[in-house]
Order: structure tokens, then C-alpha cells, then sequence
């Protein structure tokens, strides 16, 4: 089992944080891997059991997503992708957490998963959800408040 896990602070207040991220369907509008994204039939955005679905950047591969969990109070969300796109994970399943720093008005952003490689690239597919998926991610999440 891969445990993956990344960390930062993001010079924005939380609450500010919260509302872009918890829009589960606005994926595109601060993630540098996704292009466009749509929910599928029967669920609205931000409603447990929805699916995202997002093109990546690479192309025209999909990754389907669900939302499991989601709490304004705590700023957290939990979702899982489905086994049928283009990345070789079994049993993925993530969480992100946001909460203020108090004295400073920033954010401190938490993002992890577990998941298993599904083609044995354990290390390699560690690292990139690290470094690409999270960290790549909160950069350009802070990155999308200057726009």
C-alpha cells in the first residue's frame, strides 16, 4: 500500500481556500493536470456520490471520481477514483483538509491518499502523486488567487 502525503502553507485565507476546492466539478479552474471537468448524471456538484470526471492535460485520457465525503465545518473532502482510467491505481482513495493559521491569515493545506500501484511502480507512482498531484497542486491553487 502506498501512503502518499504533502503539506504547505498557502498565503490565502482558509475560507477563501475552502470555497475554490470544495467545488468538486472546479478541478480545472486551479489543478495544472486537469482541463475540463463535468459531474456525471444524477448527482449535483458537491454532493456525496457525485463522479468528476476531468480530462488531463497529457490529452484526451478521463479519470472518474467520487466524492465520499465532504465537511464545511472541518473544510475537508474525501473522494476515490474509479478504476477504469488511465493511471494504474487500485483502491485509491484521498482526502484534503484545509484550517486557518490564526496569527498569520494563511492556510495550511493537507492532502493524502492511499493506493495501491497496479503495475508494481510503487516508488514512481509515489513520487508523482506527491510531488506532481499534491504539491503541483497547492502550488497552483495559491497560484490561481493572484489571477
Amino acid at each position: 500500500m502506498i501512503k502518499a502525503y504533502a503539506s504547505t502553507i498557502i498565503a490565502v485565507p482558509v475560507d477563501k481556500v475552502w470555497e475554490r476546492v470544495r467545488n468538486f466539478n472546479g478541478l480545472p479552474d486551479w489543478h495544472p493536470a486537469a482541463t475540463d471537468s463535468r459531474i456525471e448524471e444524477g448527482h449535483n456538484a458537491g454532493e456525496v456520490g457525485c463522479v468528476r470526471n476531468f480530462a488531463l492535460n497529457e490529452g484526451s485520457a478521463r479519470v472518474r471520481e467520487t466524492l465520499l465525503s465532504i465537511s464545511n465545518p472541518e473544510r475537508c473532502l474525501s473522494y476515490d477514483m474509479l478504476p477504469d482510467g488511465p493511471l494504474p491505481f487500485v483502491n485509491y482513495v484521498s482526502t484534503m483538509k484545509f484550517s486557518a493559521i490564526t496569527d498569520r491569515g494563511e492556510t495550511f493545506a493537507e492532502w493524502w491518499a492511499e493506493f495501491e500501484a497496479g503495475d508494481g511502480d510503487t516508488e514512481r507512482w509515489h513520487r508523482f502523486v506527491e510531488d506532481e498531484v499534491f504539491l503541483g497542486g497547492f502550488r497552483s491553487l495559491e497560484a490561481s488567487f493572484a489571477k
